[in-house]
């Protein structure tokens, strides 16, 4: 692995903008195992301390000038973490549900144990599930894929690594 000009250590989090935070938590907590690890909020900026060149906390640190947000981190039952975001004021603009071919669109992949067995509680939930994706030969041989949408249509994949997946040694 080449080294890090930055010092990089580890991934600490990812982060995403929600339109409303407790549903999804519910949703991560009871379909995908998460913990809800903390939960604040609402913070203001017309309540938070300017910087010294006089802007804004949120503009100054998240880019949002006079934000209003409230956000919560969970962690995954691998120990990842997310972090959700819900801005009141301003209030974010939903463009149309990105595709993976968007730039800036991004997806998590999550490894489970059985693919089927997942898209079944998936679809309960109300996710959209892509189809199924085999891999017998190749960097990905051994391994089965499925892509879905969660209700608030962020995109996700499932991996599942069968036995006779080869090892992967970096």
């Amino acid at each position: 692995m080449g080294k890090s000009l930055i010092g990089f250590c580890r991934v600490d989090h990812a982060s995403w903008t929600v339109s409303e935070l407790e549903p999804v938590i519910e949703f991560y907590t009871k379909v995908i195992g998460a913990r809800l690890l903390y939960q604040m909020g609402p913070l203001d900026a017309e309540q938070m301390p300017r910087d010294a060149a006089g802007r804004d906390w949120t503009d100054a640190h998240l880019g949002v000038a006079m934000a209003r947000f409230s956000l919560a981190m969970l962690e995954f039952p691998d120990g990842f973490k997310v972090e959700l975001f819900q801005y009141e004021r301003p209030v974010g603009t939903s463009a149309a549900p990105l595709s993976s071919n968007h730039v800036g669109s991004h997806h998590m992949g999550i490894e489970v144990e059985d693919l089927e067995q997942a898209v079944k509680v998936l679809k309960e939930y109300g996710c959209t599930v892509m189809e199924r994706i085999e891999m017998d030969s190749g960097p990905t041989e051994g391994r089965s894929f499925r892509y879905f949408k969660d209700p608030w249509k962020n995109i996700f994949e499932l991996v599942e690594v069968r036995a006779t997946a080869p090892v992967t040694v970096n």
